[in-house]
């Protein structure tokens, strides 16, 4: 690839920097740790690697780095890509073989969303090999957008208000996973994948499904963010400013024992100056 351009180097420089914060506000890595990065073979874990790698050799700390692929047997899927990819950067690497495909096709109906099952039945298989290699964290390549689009969806249809924390305890206190592209938007990461010319393998399970609730809460976020710039940004530091207070969860804020305090000194607006 050729020398960079100014608009080419900002957008590296922005995607770094941006990756380098969302690892240090959480503490995503830590001195020794062995990082096992999930590639999927879409534009989001090749960068998400790729900056890994950066930040590897520049950060201040030692930790190693292992990219896993899983093989979900996919008609068509081009098994040799991402071996030969990863051998020519010499990272190590592991592809597992699985066939979660035949048994989403087989419990899914016909035309119903697979996101779900198949989502499961590699979270599975992905936490149980992180045990097997000894891997301290877990690397998945979800960034801002998707961080969003969760917590809408949770929201719309699960009836709750959550999302995709950057950094994750498993349920069995076994793994724990990080997302270090938390801080980065899908724009600069499509831009940045065009950029470096990542061997794009698409998925042809669920990516051919039109009509997901995933995508049309992401052409809702996609309208917001044309018709009003930035404001995915401050809906996602919203994320980062809860107030249970303000909210009406029992279980986050003591409602039912809130009382009148008789010893508070009374609070007045001071008209003087209006």
């Amino acid at each position: 690839m050729s020398a960079l351009s100014v608009n080419q180097n900002k957008l590296q420089k922005r995607l770094r920097r941006l990756v380098g914060e969302a690892v240090t506000d959480f503490n995503m890595i830590e001195e020794g740790d062995k990082v096992m990065v999930c590639l999927s073979g879409g534009k989001d874990s090749y960068t998400m690697l790729d900056i890994l790698l950066y930040l590897q050799k520049v950060a201040p700390i030692k930790f190693d780095l292992v990219a896993v692929n899983l093989d979900q047997k996919q008609p068509g899927f081009p098994e040799h890509i991402l071996p030969e990819y990863l051998a020519a950067l010499g990272v190590e690497y592991h592809i597992i073989e699985k066939d979660t495909y035949s048994v989403v096709k087989e419990k899914v109906p016909e035309g119903k969303t697979t996101c779900s099952l198949c989502s499961r039945l590699r979270r599975g298989t992905l936490y149980t090999f992180a045990d097997e290699i000894g891997a301290t964290k877990m690397a998945l390549g979800h960034h801002r957008d998707d961080i969003l689009e969760t917590f809408f969806l949770n929201m719309f249809y699960g009836g709750t208000l959550k999302a995709m924390p950057p950094k994750l305890l498993s349920d069995d206190g076994r793994n724990v996973v990080i997302r270090p592209l938390a801080y980065c938007q899908e724009r600069d990461i499509e831009a940045y994948s065009a950029l470096k010319e990542f061997p794009i393998i698409p998925c042809n399970l669920c990516g051919s499904q039109p009509n997901l609730q995933r995508q049309v809460v992401k052409q809702m976020l996609q309208e917001w963010e044309s018709k009003t710039p930035g404001r995915l940004e401050i809906m996602f530091r919203a994320l980062q400013n809860v107030v249970p207070s303000q909210l009406a969860d029992r279980n986050l804020f003591d409602f039912f024992n809130l009382k009148m305090d008789d010893t508070a000194t009374p609070r007045f607006l001071d008209v003087t100056h209006l």
